[in-house]
């Protein structure tokens, strides 16, 4: 329990702890050696390394101490792979009892078994009242949960996890709404630390009419003008032209209006030879006719029906009708 409490490892790793899977390092810096716990391919195929905090390296020492024999060495045994269904080399296993006068390898169901047990003998119960349950999974949802909570980036967990994903370590990690509003205040603090006190003061008559000043001032005649606060128009007020502009569909009439006389202007500059007019002219009617046609088919979109894969109730039942009796 406690070797699942502290690494957060699946049943199937645990199993396969050996007294090999114990292994040091030394930081090139300062030559402290770094007890660490190597976990071997399972779930992931994929091998990875533990740091052995010292509650861990309390609980380790005391198993290696338990399975050891009486000449120091840790007797080296096969285990039979349930996921492979092969049988695995003998290695000196933390994780082995004697059986007669033979050493057996612990077993999926003898850990659950020796869990309830123990749980049992323990005397704790839920809220309910009811006797606790823990499957192994669990310590493994408590190890993220308790990682995550108290500051280790997600996909730091992912990794000691050795979860592909980083939604399936959030996913086991539970996040509780005090938690999320205390992390989420925490944040406001920092973010406000490191911005200039200026940004916080309070916001003068002036600039407030302003701001509101800018959203009577995008009111117009063919609907209302898109741009952001604090921009500028580009276009010079030629509302036809500008891409931002977002046409009433009420005003159409007006916009047709526009159309018609942008045409007749552009007859009479061609007329008269006018060839500045008529360029100038043509780029507005092309831009007219461009946002009837939007509003002509955000019309019949509205109007039209779309199938998004759902029978109907009428498809459903001649589907059935067509079965035939065996």
């Amino acid at each position: 329990m406690e070797i699942l409490r502290h690494t957060g490892i699946r049943i199937e790793e645990l199993l396969e702890l050996s007294h090999q899977s114990i292994i040091s390092y030394r930081l090139p810096t300062t030559s402290q050696v770094i007890p660490l716990l190597q976990i071997a391919p399972s779930k992931t195929d994929r091998e990875r390394l533990l740091l052995v905090s010292p509650e861990l390296a309390d609980v380790l020492s005391a198993v290696v101490a338990r399975v050891r024999a009486e000449d120091g060495i840790i007797p080296a045994i096969p285990s039979y792979d349930v996921g492979e269904r092969v049988w695995n080399p003998p290695i000196p296993l933390l994780f082995q009892y004697v059986s007669g006068d033979e050493h057996v390898a612990f077993t999926v169901s003898f850990v659950r078994k020796a869990l309830d047990e123990t749980l049992e003998d323990s005397g704790l119960t839920d809220t309910s009242g009811a006797p606790l349950r823990f499957q192994p999974l669990d310590f493994r949802r408590i190890f993220i949960t308790d990682a995550v909570l108290n500051g280790l980036p997600p996909h730091i967990a992912q990794v000691i996890a050795g979860h592909k994903d980083i939604h399936t370590t959030m996913g086991y990690a539970a996040i509780y709404p005090k938690d999320a509003i205390e992390a989420h205040r925490a944040f406001l603090a920092r973010r406000r630390a490191l911005r200039l006190p200026e940004e916080y003061r309070v916001v003068t008559p002036e600039e407030w009419d302003e701001f509101l000043g800018h959203f009577e001032r995008r009111k117009l005649a063919l609907g209302e003008c898109g741009r952001a606060y604090g921009s500028d128009c580009v276009h010079e007020h030629a509302c036809v032209r500008c891409p931002v502009l977002i046409v009433s569909p009420a005003e159409r009439p007006r916009l047709v209006e526009i159309r018609d006389n942008l045409s007749d202007r552009i007859a009479e500059a061609q007329r008269e030879g006018w060839l500045g007019e008529v360029e100038g002219l043509s780029t507005s009617l092309a831009a007219a006719r461009e946002k009837i046609g939007q509003l002509d088919r955000q019309q019949e979109g509205r109007a039209s029906q779309v199938f998004i894969g759902i029978p109907t109730f009428d498809q459903i039942v001649a589907r059935a009708s067509q079965t035939r009796e065996p």
